[in-house]
């Protein structure tokens, strides 16, 4: 394992304070494998048998039901995935699968549940973690049941101005697909969103998008803290 990979789990915050021996005990029954784009990593209703960490790349949760399938959200580096059900032992709920070619590092699910059970340090963070992503999650149902869709789509896109460190032209995740059903709406309707915010400064060129002024965009689409302001150290899903 790379030293800058080592580097990277170790900053998640579930690791944040652990001690260097089990921290050291804990990776060293990982897998660090790379995968091409659009590998199925794990399927909704099989066992939960290692914890996933996306050290470099991109991956997609997702979900299916009656030959319906919908995303659920986009992994970045570096974050875990899964922890809730490796930690209870029980099935996964979401597929996941590469986005882009992609460095993952595998812990056993059995060996996650050992330490969590024997140290308090790392109990606690994990716990920390998934209080997190419980309140993320909130969140995302809110902007679902609260906000129309152009609404969605122009919150969605400051939040990823934020990401890209302010900048009023990045590129999008993922495919145009994908976005929309991450926000609850058909490909239709996000084309028709993106069109109703020509008049507010936002272009879109292939997967580039441009915003030519946030705060204008800004008090068009009201942010509202209590559904998209980040949760602080977020890495776990």
């Amino acid at each position: 394992m790379r030293s800058q990979d080592i580097s990277a789990v170790r900053d998640l915050p579930m690791f944040f304070g652990m001690a260097d021996e089990n921290f050291e005990d804990l990776v060293s029954v990982a897998f660090l494998q790379n995968f091409p784009a659009q590998v199925d990593l794990i399927r909704e209703g099989d066992s939960a048998d290692f914890l996933y960490i996306l050290v470099e790349g991109s991956a997609e949760l997702f979900a299916r039901n009656d030959g319906r399938e919908t995303s659920m959200a986009i992994v970045k580096p570096t974050s875990a995935f899964i922890l809730a059900a490796v930690l209870i032992d029980a099935v996964c709920l979401m597929s996941a699968r590469t986005l882009t070619a992609s460095r993952l590092l595998m812990i056993p699910a059995e060996h996650i549940r050992r330490h969590f059970a024997g140290d308090k340090i790392f109990a606690v963070a994990i716990a920390s973690e998934l209080s997190k992503a419980y309140r993320q999650m909130v969140k995302m149902h809110k902007e679902t049941k609260l906000r129309p869709a152009f609404e969605r789509l122009a919150n969605y896109l400051l939040r990823l101005a934020q990401e890209n460190d302010g900048a009023s032209s990045f590129a999008l995740p993922a495919d145009k697909r994908t976005i929309a059903a991450l926000l609850s709406m058909t490909p239709e309707n996000l084309s028709r969103s993106f069109g109703a915010l020509n008049k507010h400064g936002v272009g879109v060129q292939g997967a580039t998008v441009h915003i030519d002024d946030q705060q204008a965009l800004e008090k068009f689409s009201c942010p509202n803290p209590l559904i998209d302001d980040p949760e602080i150290g977020l890495g776990v899903r």
